[in-house]
């Protein structure tokens, strides 16, 4: 069984390759440095990193010690390897696409992107994944479906981590909070919000619940 699912997700992953991405003009919000497309999941930067003060003032960890998120790139459109690390499965609204590393538009365009420095699917800490909504392969298309308890599951090289979604929120572009990171492990999904526009982002939120390897 691992192995048919394989085939199917490498089968996937050829279609991905194989498909002719149109380059559409992408429409500018704000300065050249938070640049994005009209379905643009990337977070702008921003002085305000945290959100209101109502996390607990102290924990029983060391945040350093937690996997950190790179800051959002200068340049959104810059080349970039494209560099499939697994797969990500949502059985509520019947996605199963690759997932890449890095988070450059360039990278998006090909499906979800792993957020650079923070915490891989099963990892201790906040794994981020950005991706489009209405564009490309859309693989987010339906992510404002998801309720608590729904799995959001990635199937990695070496084990498949399975998440429950624990909430969505709708914040603004600046929000980098969101990928903050998480003393226990989590996944954050990001996307532009409302669908067609990059007004604001849909954020999901979900919470490890399992983790199984992967027989070889």
């Amino acid at each position: 069984m691992r192995h048919k699912r394989w085939v199917v997700l490498l089968a996937v992953v050829g279609f991905v390759i194989a498909a002719a991405f149109t380059t559409a003009a992408f429409s500018k919000h704000g300065s050249a440095h938070a640049a994005e497309s009209d379905d643009s999941p990337l977070l702008a930067p921003s002085t305000t990193l945290r959100p209101p003060p109502t996390r607990a003032t102290t924990t029983t960890f060391d945040v350093r010690s937690l996997p950190r998120p790179q800051p959002p790139p200068a340049d959104p459109y810059a080349p970039s390897p494209i560099i499939q690390i697994g797969a990500i499965e949502i059985p509520k609204i019947q996605l199963l696409h690759p997932i890449f590393e890095g988070i450059t538009l360039t990278v998006i365009d090909h499906g979800p992107g792993h957020w650079p420095g923070s915490a891989m699917p099963c990892q201790r800490g906040n794994s981020v994944f950005p991706g489009h909504r209405v564009t490309h392969t859309h693989p987010f298309l339906n992510i404002d479906q998801l309720s608590p308890g729904d799995k959001i599951i990635f199937h990695m090289p070496t084990e498949v981590c399975v998440y429950k979604v624990t909430g969505t929120q709708i914040v603004d572009p600046n929000a980098l909070w969101v990928t903050d990171p998480t003393a226990q492990p989590t996944v954050t999904l990001i996307a532009c919000h409302p669908k067609h526009s990059a007004a604001q982002r849909i954020v999901v939120k979900g919470v490890l619940v399992s983790r199984t390897p992967v027989k070889s």
